[in-house]
């Protein structure tokens, strides 16, 4: 397995995307740090286009104000007909360029735009000679070197001067110097755009590599951790579960043994429950450097299973009751509910076997909590109730930290334990938040 595989399944690795961020590129899912950071980029392209309106306002004012003053002037007819018909779509084109909504298209519809807005200025120009004549055509320069990617800015921005500089050379005096005065100003604009566009767009890529590189840094960090993790893991099978094996083949040549000679049933039902003990010691180990190489973990889903496997080996009358709509739950609470209910059952079939016992799933709005409660038939209890047991033959088995390890992992995970006698036995409580 990859060290990307084993970093997925042990949920280190981030793959999944926010609801509609944009697809990174490659192919790969962006992570939600980079797909936080993109959608940072758009609001703050979407703030300075707003600031953009404004200044857009007073532009078009000024050109509609300068034409209103020149000759000849918009009006209904001859001349001024043509010069009110180019100011109105000349207005219409400025009102969507600036606009939010036609700022997010593509550069197929900007330059669209754009081309309308250079055309009506270079129309004005021919049409009043000594009117608006450079700032209402530089205007489309300046929103092409913004928008445009640097080639096709280029190239709009060159036909719109060099039309702009021709229509200003065939209409004033002196030619040269007119032209030569539309050719600077539309440069300059095109210069302080693309200076504009630059900076934005290096703003984008330095949040967006800062946040590749915070990926990048989790990821390598996971990466270690895996392989420390593995090799834990290498350490821990080959001490503890070869231990175990030995002592799987010690119990069961003593269980041989006892068959032969007269022994107490006592002794042989030890013997019998220390091997399987041993032998479920041995799976647990097992999935332990399962977990610790990164591999699926038990969950509660497993609960009913492992209330099965209790009742088939001890022979307990234990039901199992599931409240509320079952959900999934993190892998760290599920692994805390699950083996905190593994330990339970494990210690009541130490301490008290024979008793009844009962395990309830409970999700709650706010929790889910697992609750394994035994109690301990009376000798007048009914047909076939036994007596109160008297100290299990494997009472002694363990190291007596169940508890605290159950404590442990419900912090872990944010949640708590509970475990006292009762009036009949003993109540264990395993809560996880929601």
């Amino acid at each position: 397995m990859s060290v990307k595989a084993r970093l997925t399944a042990a949920g280190l690795r981030r793959g999944a995307a926010r609801p509609g961020s944009p697809p990174a590129p490659d192919g790969e899912h962006a992570s939600a740090r980079v797909a936080e950071a993109r959608s940072r980029a758009r609001e703050r392209g979407d703030r300075q286009r707003q600031a953009l309106r404004p200044l857009g306002a007073v532009f078009l004012a000024v050109v509609l104000t300068a034409s209103a003053q020149s000759h000849p002037a918009p009006a209904l007819h001859g001349a001024g007909l043509a010069v009110a018909a180019v100011l109105a779509v000349y207005a219409a084109a400025v009102a969507v360029a600036v606009s939010v909504g036609w700022a997010r298209r593509g550069p197929a519809a900007q330059a669209a735009v754009i081309a309308v807005i250079g055309g009506c200025g270079v129309a004005l120009a021919a049409l009043q000679p000594h009117g608006p004549v450079e700032i209402a055509a530089s205007l489309g320069v300046w929103i092409a070197a913004v928008r445009l990617p640097a080639i096709p800015a280029a190239a709009a921005a060159g036909a719109i001067t060099a039309a702009l500089a021709t229509a200003v050379g065939l209409t004033e005096q002196p030619p040269a110097q007119s032209a030569i005065t539309a050719v600077l100003l539309c440069l300059l604009l095109a210069v302080t755009g693309q200076f504009i566009r630059r900076g934005r767009q290096s703003q984008d890529r330095t949040e967006l590599l800062l946040a590749q590189l915070q990926d990048a840094r989790e990821a390598e960090a996971a990466a270690a951790a895996l392989a420390e993790r593995s090799r834990i893991a290498g350490e821990l099978h080959d001490v503890l579960a070869h231990s175990l094996s030995g002592l799987a083949i010690q119990l069961q040549g003593a269980r041989k043994l006892a068959s032969r000679e007269v022994v107490s049933d006592g002794l042989r039902t030890a013997i019998e429950r220390s091997a399987e003990l041993t032998k479920a010691g041995l799976a647990d180990a097992r999935q332990a450097v399962s977990a610790l190489r990164g591999e699926r973990l038990p969950t509660l889903t497993q609960l009913g299973a492992l209330v099965e496997d209790f009742r088939r080996d001890t022979g307990n009358d234990v039901t199992l009751r599931i409240d509320g709509e079952s959900r999934p739950l993190p892998a760290e609470a599920g692994l805390a509910l699950f083996r905190g209910a593994q330990e339970a059952l494990t210690n009541i079939s130490r301490y008290a076997p024979g008793a009844t016992t009962a395990v309830t799933v409970s999700y709650q709005a706010d929790r889910t909590l697992v609750t394994i409660e035994d109690h301990i038939r009376s000798a007048g209890a009914g047909p076939g109730a036994a007596s109160p047991p008297g100290p299990a033959p494997l009472a002694g088995v363990g190291g007596g930290h169940g508890l605290t390890a159950m404590h442990e992992r419900a912090q872990r995970a944010g949640g708590a334990v509970r475990a006292g006698p009762t009036a009949d036995g003993w109540l264990v409580e395993l809560e996880v938040p929601a």
